[in-house]
């Protein structure tokens, strides 16, 4: 067994794992679909990775997610943070110390919407097996479309993954809003409140114990405010307890999350948070991803979406996909001898990931993400020759068209349409890569590349950010993107897709930033942020150690301190 934790951390960071899971859901349930696409049901791929077997009191047997999940009280919806997988409440305790008068005051629970309610009535039509087919279900799948497009709220509103009773927590005893927590300061005192950094550590540790050989960790953390914070905090604890277990930490921001910052103050505020809350992060992991582009809508990466930035549900399924992506090749089944070859290869776990892209010369541990969503078919060779130009950045703040003969990378390809129209078989894909970095101005010193047949599905309640020029199997078609008609799950049922991880000197301008910052406004003599930092709890001597950690990354790209090959 290779098992992998999930940790999600924050708002964005779960509204990214609630997509996350639905297609893992997906790809679960037309595997064991009599009518799904044939492609489906040979996947090659090990679930059992991301999902622990488990059984009720009641004997039921259960699949659920291997996660920790970390959000504000309140957040959660109409869900239970026990889940209703057990359908069992915690116990209510009474407090006795107390013999004056007791008001409470209990919130409405939050309804169900539309989409929910529909899973609740499909457990029920699921246990009361051979009743009769609704005939207006694709009337109601609209309406639930549509309920979704206008209503999302909580990330658990379009969630139909069943969690176990140790996966989701709720911060409480913060008594504030989320815009509120805002900074890196207010989120490190976030786990002492009460037992909460313990009972943390338990849920997780719950999970490792049932690991018989653990991979790895895969955070996926909210940064833009508190929660990085909470993070490094949880990261601490990991690095303490599971010294040899690497750490693989996708950064994540709502396209919200920038701010106009009008006034001086604010901007400082706002530069330094970015800046210790990445160097604090990126020590206590293996790898580190920043993603997350303010204008999302408008990016080379969405050319063929049609995503609205106010909402998260919309931008959390892009990077949601890109994540399913990455995460194929350490779930990929190690086979000696494949049935079928053509269908899957490049499984690799995620050490040998980790290792594999940092463990260079430039010891660089930040890696930039590329996606191409849906990826381009493979007919004709002037298509397979632009196949590396359809990989466009989700990482902000890099530099773009830079040639750097040190990159490395890591390339997922999955369900690519081959040139008969058929998806690409394995060797296909190989060909169209090498030949795409064959007549390329310039190709990285190493590629790993990992390819499957399998395609993304898209399961209903997946938003409707597709254009018009997309077709149900992800092809591209013929006209004009000038529409304004958008496509959803009910009109495209799968996508091909392709990412891409690269180490390169192009994350150069992202690290100088938070560098250049941390000198300015937070070490410097005089600085203006000095008291805001001090007011956050943090040492001068801690803020030096930042300052050397950024300057060292930063010299060790700089393309005139390349250390060469023949050095030791």
């Amino acid at each position: 067994m290779r098992e992998i934790i999930t940790v999600q951390v924050g708002g964005f960071a779960n509204f990214i794992g609630s997509h996350f899971w639905n297609f893992q859901d997906e790809l679960l349930g037309l595997a064991d679909d009599p009518y799904a696409d044939e492609i489906f049901k040979h996947q090659q791929m090990d679930m059992d990775v991301l999902y622990r077997s488990g059984e009720t009191p009641q004997g039921i047997l259960t699949y659920s997610p291997r996660l920790v999940s970390i959000d504000f009280q309140g957040t959660l919806g109409a869900m239970n943070s026990r889940g209703s997988l057990y359908d069992s409440s915690p116990a209510t305790k009474d407090v006795y110390t107390w013999e004056g008068n007791i008001s409470t005051h209990t919130s409405e629970p939050q309804k169900k919407n539309l989409f929910l309610q529909s899973l609740d009535d499909e457990k029920i039509s699921n246990k009361n097996k051979g009743g009769e087919i609704d005939h207006g279900r694709e009337y109601q799948e609209k309406d639930i479309v549509e309920c979704l497009e206008s209503g999302v709220k909580f990330w658990t509103d379009y969630t139909k993954v069943l969690y176990h009773p140790k996966s989701l927590t709720e911060l409480s005893g913060l008594w504030m809003d989320a815009a509120d927590f805002s900074n890196y300061g207010i989120g490190k005192e976030a786990l002492h409140c009460g037992h909460q950094g313990e009972e943390i550590i338990e849920r997780l540790r719950f999970f490792v114990e049932e690991c018989d050989h653990i991979q790895g960790f895969q955070f996926i953390v909210d940064d833009s405010g508190g929660f990085s914070a909470v993070a490094a905090e949880f990261l601490e604890n990991i690095a303490d307890d599971y010294t040899n277990t690497p750490v693989l930490l996708y950064t994540a921001r709502d396209p919200r999350s920038y701010k106009k910052l009008g006034q001086r103050n604010e901007k400082i505020f706002q530069v330094l948070h970015d800046a210790v809350s990445f160097s604090r992060l990126s020590s206590l992991c293996q790898l580190i991803v920043p993603m997350g582009l303010p204008f999302l809508s408008t990016s080379k990466a969405c050319t063929f979406l049609s995503i609205e930035d106010e909402k998260p549900y919309h931008s959390s399924a892009v990077y949601a996909s890109a994540l399913h992506s990455t995460s194929i090749p350490f779930r990929m089944q190690y086979l000696r001898q494949p049935a079928d070859p053509h269908d899957v290869s490049g499984a690799i776990n995620m050490n040998d990931m980790v290792r594999m892209l940092s463990d260079n010369a430039r010891k660089n541990t930040v890696a930039i993400l590329d996606i191409s969503m849906p990826a381009p078919s493979l007919r004709g060779k002037d298509v397979r020759q632009s196949l590396l130009s359809h990989f466009h950045p989700l990482t902000y703040e890099i530099e773009e068209d830079v040639e750097d003969l040190h990159s490395v990378e890591a390339v997922n390809i999955h369900g690519v349409i081959g040139p008969g129209g058929h998806r690409a078989s394995v060797s296909e894909v190989k060909d169209s890569v090498d030949y795409a970095y064959d007549h390329a101005k310039s190709r990285p010193k190493f590629c790993h590349l990992s390819a499957t047949r399998t395609p993304l599905p898209i399961p209903l309640p997946f938003p409707s950010i597709f254009s018009s020029l997309i077709g149900s199997q992800g092809e591209l078609q013929g006209g004009s993107t000038t529409s304004s008609l958008s496509r959803g799950s009910l009109d495209v049922h799968s996508i091909p897709l392709a990412t891409r991880l690269r180490m390169s000197n192009a994350i150069l301008p992202y690290l100088e930033s938070r560098l250049n910052n941390l000198m300015r406004f937070g070490i410097q003599r005089g600085a203006a942020g000095s008291d805001l930092i001090r007011g956050w709890g943090l040492s001068r001597d801690e803020l030096e150690d930042m300052g050397e950690s950024l300057t060292r990354m930063v010299m060790n790209l700089k393309p005139g301190d390349e250390i060469s090959d023949d050095s030791d």
